[in-house]
């Protein structure tokens, strides 16, 4: 134990992106910031970051279905949708602003173009699609989709998935080229190894015990050096607590009035990994389908192609699973440990609201492996079990909370908490997550330093050509940043047109 306690104005726990994001920005913003990491794990972005705990799509809107919702009349709701592609959008620019600054190198080892497609089956799922397309296509930030439901030009897009395929039920696509497949992992990497050269103090084997509030409205830490043994006491100014599934527990000792009346769900997700480097080759897309009725939104199936250490892989799934493990290196003890006075009245409410969530994770659990491939061999028909493989991907931390819809709410998005002074934040939630990293951090900077807003402006300006702009509204402002940052990250060399 070390009496001399350590000064610093910014500490970040966890070495995620999250982190890697909200430091980078703050080392651009306020480079005589001093900023010390703590990471329990060895190296950094090995949970949820890592590019086997997640599905790697740069998520845009453009295939996933569950961000465009059906009306009663049958039109669809694209308002979501707009909003997460903008989002993605802030994320290109700031990774090409490194780029450009020569602040990280070579992109393509995170980030790589792959077409997005939607695929569906049956007559009321092609109507939707169709819908969809519409609505979309009218939209400056989608341009360039296409919509087919002939088998022939399936074949054309998908032959994988096509061949074989048997049925006669109706069946559609959308396709949109201008979609990315990212490797998180690798980029958590680049980014800390960019942090590491603005010395910033990056400490890994590290955990945090204990926080509490100083008199001064400082924040007091207890670290735990898991190599030494030894407990150091550091001092912030301010903390972002960016540890995945761990932030809740972490958050729960803040003691803060915003921590209250939360609870956390904790969801274990599993890929199925192709082996066959013939089967790979034959698909070249991200194709997301439709969840099935009474499915919750994380559980739409999606067949990727993905580039991980600079291979071509392809992925299928996800398939729930439960755990009471916050983290995949938690303990079984962390979802009873998060149970406190103060939100076990909206736990045991999300308990009850909850129960089909409940009988589908069991159904999940209960999956044996063919009963899997019968789910992938609605994609493909003709897959072989021994071509494949199970990879246990990462836990996600559904929060549940009091809201307008009632007690003991499960949300499925992320959520910046942070106290009443800005001295303290902490994300929770899951998709989209990472690739809205960007926006979800400038979420952090205006509630927890709106005092500094005003002069950061003109730098975030030149990070973020579009922040404050909407897109949308402006499709001029969208084909420039479009197209620059698709050719800084080495995305595609055709600029969109607009008529």
């Amino acid at each position: 134990m070390s009496n001399m306690q350590k000064k610093t104005d910014v500490i970040l726990i966890g070495a995620g992106v999250m982190s890697a994001t909200l430091g980078s920005l703050l080392k651009e913003l306020a480079p005589e910031w001093e900023i010390k990491v703590f990471e329990k794990l060895a190296v950094a972005g090995e949970e949820s970051s890592n590019e086997w705990n997640n599905a790697g799509t740069g998520h845009a809107a453009l295939c996933e279905l569950n961000y465009t919702s059906e009306k009663p009349d049958g039109s669809v709701d694209i308002s979501k949708a707009v909003k997460i592609n903008e989002q993605f959008q802030l994320s290109r620019q700031f990774w090409s602003y490194l780029v450009n600054k020569n602040l990280i190198r070579n992109p393509q080892d995170f980030i790589m173009p792959i077409p997005h497609m939607s695929f569906v089956e049956g007559e009321k799922n092609v109507t939707f699609l169709r819908n969809r397309f519409k609505a979309l296509s009218d939209n400056p930030l989608f341009q360039g989709m296409e919509f087919s439901d002939d088998p022939k030009k399936l074949k054309e897009w998908i032959p994988l998935i096509m061949e074989g395929r048997t049925s006669n039920e109706p069946i559609a696509a959308t396709k949109i080229d201008s979609g990315t497949d990212v490797n998180f992992g690798a980029l958590t990497r680049m980014l800390f190894d960019h942090l590491k050269t603005k010395n910033v103090e990056i400490n890994y084997n590290h955990s945090i015990e204990d926080i509490k509030r100083a008199e001064d409205g400082s924040w007091d830490l207890k670290v735990h050096n898991i190599e030494t043994g030894y407990i150091d006491d550091y001092n912030a100014k301010f903390v972002f607590i960016g540890a995945g599934g761990g932030s809740l527990p972490l958050l729960q000792k803040t003691g803060i009035p915003e921590s209250k009346q939360i609870g956390g769900f904790p969801v274990s997700g599993l890929f199925m990994v192709c082996k066959n480097p013939e089967v790979i080759a034959r698909h070249h897309a991200k194709v997301y389908g439709k969840a099935k009725v009474g499915a919750p939104p994380m559980s739409v199936p999606h067949l990727d192609t993905r580039y991980i250490n600079n291979e071509k892989a392809l992925l299928f799934g996800p398939f729930a699973g439960f755990s009471p493990k916050f983290l995949k290196t938690g303990s079984n003890l962390d979802l009873i440990g998060s149970v406190k006075p103060n939100n076990v009245l909206t736990m045991l409410a999300a308990g009850v609201k909850e129960m089909a969530l409940t009988k589908y994770l069991i159904q999940q659990v209960l999956l044996s492996n063919e009963k899997r491939m019968e789910e992938l061999r609605e994609f493909i028909p003709n897959a072989k079990s021994e071509d494949w493989e199970i990879v246990v991907a990462g836990q996600r931390v559904q929060v549940i909370k009091d809201t307008k819809a009632g007690k003991g709410t499960l949300q499925f998005g992320t959520e910046v908490v942070s106290a009443s002074d800005g001295s303290i934040a902490a994300l929770l939630g899951a998709s989209p997550g990472a690739s809205t990293a960007v926006h979800v951090m400038l979420e952090v900077l205006e509630k927890c330093f709106p005092q500094h807003m005003f002069e950061w402006n003109s730098k975030i300006r030149e990070m973020l050509p579009s922040f404050g702009e909407s897109l949308v509204d402006n499709p001029k402002l969208f084909q420039e940043i479009h197209t620059s940052t698709a050719e800084t990250l080495g995305l595609s060399k055709k600029e969109l047109v607009y008529n």
